[in-house]
C-alpha cells in the first residue's frame, strides 16, 4: 500500500489552517444572558471558592480538574530532533493534547518550560499542581527525566507519567505477553535483551521485571556494550540497578540463544547474523524510529519463526504509545488517581494483550481493508479499534482502586463501562474507516473544478495520503500557476493534468455524448461545446468511459447546474433511481439528509425509493441504518394533508419488506432524541435516527445549510446515489478538508 507523502510544505499549512495551532478552548456553559456571566464569574463563582476551600476534594465536582491533563516538556529530547527548545517543542506537546483528547476525551493543555535545570523545572510543575488531574511529562532527556519524575510523584497527589518511559513499556509488555503466548514461553523463563539504555528502555525493564522477568535473564546494553555487574564505564545509578551478572560483553555475545530482543536504539543495530543466534521462535521489538533496528524483512529472511514488532504503522505490530496513555488517564483521572502506579500499568497491559486475542469488530476490519486475527502478524490492537475507550480504562480503574490510589472509586462498574462507550465520537471511526478503505482500493479519482485553488489542495492531499491518483481537469499553466500561489509548486510535477485539448478520447466523448442528446435537441456543434468546453461534463465523459473511478466536483457552481451537466452523460432524473445523500457531522453525530438533490416534490413511493437509498449509503459508512420519515406532526398530530406522504411512505417499506429500521411520520426532535422517542412506544426504531427523509428538495437543502452556517457542521455531499457511478458533488462553501472527503467517499465507491 502507497505511504504517505509528508512534504515541509504539508506540515506547515496544516499547522497554520484553519487557525495557527491545533487546539483551541470553548466554554461547557452558556454564556449568553447577564445571568450567566453572574454565575460563572462574581459574584456566583463566589460559592464554588468556599466549598473547595473548605473541602478540596470538590474541585473534581465543581471545576474541570477531574478531566485535564498537562502536557509539559523543557524540549531537551524532541523526537528524534534533539534540544530543540521549550518554544521549539510545543508543536509536539500540542499535538499529544490533541491525541489525549481524540483517543479519550480528555482535555488536555501543553505547557512549555524554558529551562534544562530540573529543580526549577520540579517547582514549577510542582506549583501547578493544583489546576490539573494529571501531569504528563514529555520529550525531557536523560537521566534528568528519571530525577524530574522521581521527584514529582513523591511531592505531588496526582499522577505524574513519563509517556518516553512508561508509555513504551506498556505497550510493549503489551505485545510482548503475546508474542510469548504464540511461542509457548513464560516471562520468567526466558532470555531477555535490550539495546537502549535511556529512558524507554529502562522503564521497559522495569515493568517486565515488576511482571515476572527475572534480573539475571535481563540483558541490557548501550553504545559501549553489555551492562554488566562490576562495569564503570558510562554508568549512573539507573543503568547500575539493571546491572546483570553476565559474561557477555556485546550485543553480539548478548543476542546468542536469547529469546527476545527490545530494541530502542539505533537503526541498523542489529544484524541478521544476531537474529540468526537467538532461540528458536525469537521474538523481535526493533522500536527505534523512524527505522527500526532490524527490518522484518530482513529479520524474516533468516528466521520465518520469528514474531517481529516495529515502532511504524506501515509494518504489522506497531508499538504505539496511543494505545496507552490516553486509556490510562482516561482511568486514572476517572478515579480521582493520586498516582498511576505499576499495577495500574500492568492492568493496561495485560488488558491489551486480551483484547489481540479477542475477535476483531468487522468495523475494524473494514477500516484495515482486511481481516486481522490472533497471530504472529497481530499481537498488538490497532490504535482505532473502538473497544479500547471502555475496555483499558475499567482495567486500569480497577487497578487504581485495588491498590489504594482512588481518591473517589467506581460503585458501579457497568454503568462506567457504558458511559465511557459513549464519550467517543463515532464519526471519528467512520472517517477512519473511509480513509482505510480509500487507500486500499486506490482509486483515480478526477477533480473536476481544476481552477479552483482549493480543489487542487485537495487533490494534492488525496494523492500525498496514499489514497490513489488525482486526475485535474484544467490548463496546465493555469494550474501550475495556482499551486505556486499556494505555496505547492513542487507539487505540479506529482499531478496529472486533463482536458479536451490534450486527451485522445475526445472524438469517443463526442460519439457517446451525441448518441445521447441527439434526440434532446442538441447538434453535433453543442455536443462539441459540451465535451470540449465544459470541464463538467468532460469529467463526467471520463467517469462514464472508466478513465476515472470517481469524480468530485460541484466547489466552483451550484449543485442543480451541476446536475443538470451531468445528466447529459449519465441517467440521473429522479425516475431513474438517483438520489441525493448529503452527510451531515456535528458533536460526535453524524445523520444523512435526503433528497438533497434529485426529487423535487417526492411522492409516498419516491420517498420509500429515497429512504432505501439513504440506508444503502449509511451501510457503505458502516452505519447500521435508522430511517426517519419527517414532518412537522408526529403519528397524525397535527392533521395536515402536506404530512400525508410523510405517514404512507413507511407503509410502503412495509409492502417492499424493507430489511432496516424505519419510522414516522415524525419531527425532527422525535427522531434524534431518544427521551422523545419514549413518549411513544409504539414506534419502531431502537435509537435515535441516523437517516432523515424530508419532504421535499427544498425543506433538505434549508436543513443541511442551516447546520452548516449556524452550527458549524462538517457536510459532506450530495452523494449522488443510484446511477452506478461515484459522482461526489460538494457546496460552493466547501473546505478544502471537505472537498478531501468527498474524494474519500468517491474512492470508496459509494454511491
Amino acid at each position: 500500500m502507497p505511504k504517505n507523502k509528508l512534504t515541509r510544505e504539508d506540515a506547515l499549512q496544516f499547522h497554520m489552517h484553519p487557525t495557527p495551532g491545533k487546539w483551541e478552548i470553548q466554554a461547557t456553559v452558556p454564556m449568553t444572558t447577564q445571568r450567566d456571566l453572574s454565575l460563572a464569574y462574581s459574584p456566583g463563582v463566589a460559592i464554588p471558592c468556599e466549598e473547595i476551600a473548605a473541602n478540596p476534594a470538590l474541585a473534581y465536582d465543581y471545576t474541570n480538574k477531574g478531566n485535564l491533563v498537562a502536557v509539559i516538556s523543557n524540549g531537551t529530547a524532541v523526537l528524534g530532533l534533539g534540544n530543540l527548545g521549550a518554544l521549539g517543542s510545543k508543536p509536539v506537546m500540542e499535538g499529544k493534547s490533541v491525541l489525549f483528547k481524540r483517543f479519550a476525551d480528555v482535555n488536555s493543555i501543553d505547557i512549555e518550560l524554558d529551562t534544562e535545570d530540573p529543580d526549577e523545572f520540579i517547582k514549577a510543575v510542582r506549583l501547578m499542581g493544583p489546576t490539573f488531574g494529571g501531569i504528563n511529562l514529555e520529550d525531557i532527556k536523560a537521566p534528568e527525566c528519571f530525577i524530574i519524575e522521581q521527584t514529582l510523584k513523591e511531592q505531588m497527589d496526582i499522577p505524574v507519567f513519563h509517556d518516553d518511559q512508561h508509555g513504551t513499556a506498556v505497550i510493549c509488555a503489551a505485545g510482548l505477553l503475546n508474542a510469548l503466548h504464540l511461542s509457548g514461553k513464560k516471562i520468567e523463563d526466558v532470555k531477555i535483551v535490550l539495546n537502549g539504555a535511556g529512558a524507554a528502555g529502562i522503564a521497559c525493564l522495569e515493568l517486565l521485571k515488576a511482571m515476572g522477568a527475572k534480573h539475571d535473564n535481563c540483558i541490557m546494553a548501550d553504545t559501549k556494550g553489555v551492562i554488566y555487574q562490576g562495569r564503570t564505564e558510562g554508568m549512573n545509578q539507573w543503568k547500575s540497578a539493571h546491572a546483570a551478572n553476565t559474561t557477555a560483553r556485546t550485543l553480539d555475545d548478548a543476542m546468542k540463544g536469547c529469546d527476545v530482543f527490545l530494541g530502542v536504539s539505533a537503526k541498523g543495530a542489529v544484524t541478521q547474523e544476531m537474529v540468526s543466534n537467538m532461540a528458536e521462535n525469537p521474538v523481535i521489538f526493533a522500536m527505534a524510529n523512524p527505522d527500526p533496528e532490524i527490518t522484518p524483512e530482513d529479520a524474516h529472511a533468516v528466521r520465518e519463526d520469528a514474531i517481529v514488532a516495529t515502532g511504524r504503522s506501515d509494518y504489522p505490530n506497531q508499538v504505539n504509545n496511543v494505545l496507552g496513555f490516553p486509556y490510562l488517564f482516561r482511568g486514572a483521572l476517572d478515579i480521582h488517581a493520586r498516582a498511576i502506579n505499576d499495577e495500574m500499568k500492568i492492568a493496561c497491559a495485560e488488558a491489551l494483550a486480551a483484547l489481540a486475542r479477542e475477535d476483531v469488530p468487522d468495523e475494524v476490519a473494514m477500516a484495515y481493508g482486511k481481516k486481522l486475527t490472533f497471530g504472529r502478524d497481530y499481537i498488538i490492537p490497532t490504535p482505532f479499534d473502538p473497544r479500547l475507550i471502555h475496555r483499558i480504562p475499567t482495567s486500569v480503574a480497577r487497578a487504581g482502586m485495588k491498590t489504594g490510589v482512588a481518591r473517589r472509586p467506581i460503585v458501579d462498574m457497568d454503568a462506567y463501562e457504558l458511559s465511557l462507550k459513549s464519550r467517543m465520537d463515532p464519526t471519528q471511526s467512520i472517517l477512519r474507516s473511509l480513509n482505510t478503505r480509500a487507500r486500499a482500493n486506490q482509486s483515480t479519482v478526477v477533480f473536476a473544478e481544476g481552477d479552483d485553488p482549493r480543489v487542487l489542495r485537495a487533490a494534492v492531499m488525496y494523492q500525498r495520503s496514499g489514497m490513489g491518483k488525482a486526475l485535474i481537469v484544467g490548463r496546465k499553466d493555469d494550474v501550475k500557476q495556482k499551486l505556486t500561489a499556494e505555496g505547492l509548486a513542487e507539487a505540479f510535477d506529482e499531478l496529472e493534468i486533463v482536458n479536451a485539448a490534450t486527451t485522445p478520447h475526445l472524438e469517443t466523448y463526442k460519439d457517446f455524448l451525441y448518441k445521447r442528446l441527439q434526440r434532446k435537441g442538441f447538434d453535433a456543434q453543442d455536443v462539441h461545446r459540451l465535451a470540449a468546453r465544459d470541464r463538467h461534463v468532460f469529467a463526467a465523459l471520463m467517469l462514464a468511459h472508466g478513465h476515472a473511478d470517481g469524480m468530485v466536483t460541484g466547489a466552483t457552481r451550484k449543485s442543480a447546474h451541476i446536475l443538470e451537466l451531468i445528466n447529459h452523460v449519465f441517467d440521473a432524473e429522479p425516475h431513474d433511481g438517483a438520489v441525493g445523500v448529503t452527510a451531515v457531522l456535528h458533536k460526535g453525530r453524524i445523520v444523512l439528509i435526503t433528497d438533497t438533490l434529485v426529487h423535487e416534490w417526492p411522492d409516498e413511493n419516491d420517498l420509500a425509493d429515497i429512504a432505501e437509498r439513504g440506508a444503502a449509503v449509511a451501510r457503505e459508512l458502516g452505519l447500521e441504518p435508522r430511517v426517519a420519515f419527517l414532518s412537522f406532526s408526529t403519528f397524525g398530530y397535527p392533521v395536515s394533508e402536506r404530512a400525508e406522504k410523510m405517514h404512507k411512505a413507511p407503509q410502503v417499506l412495509d409492502a417492499r419488506k424493507a430489511d432496516f429500521e424505519y419510522e414516522g411520520e415524525m419531527t425532527v426532535d422525535v427522531a434524534l432524541n431518544a427521551a422523545a422517542q419514549e413518549n411513544y412506544p409504539f414506534q419502531r426504531l431502537t435509537g435515535p435516527a441516523n437517516v432523515l427523509v424530508v419532504p421535499a428538495r427544498h425543506s433538505a437543502s434549508i436543513s443541511v445549510k442551516l447546520m452548516q452556517e449556524m452550527a458549524g457542521a462538517t457536510v459532506i455531499g450530495p452523494i449522488l446515489s443510484g446511477i452506478g457511478k461515484p459522482i461526489q458533488i460538494c457546496s460552493t462553501v466547501s473546505t478544502v478538508n471537505d472537498i478531501l472527503n468527498m474524494a474519500v467517499i468517491a474512492a470508496c465507491k459509494v454511491d
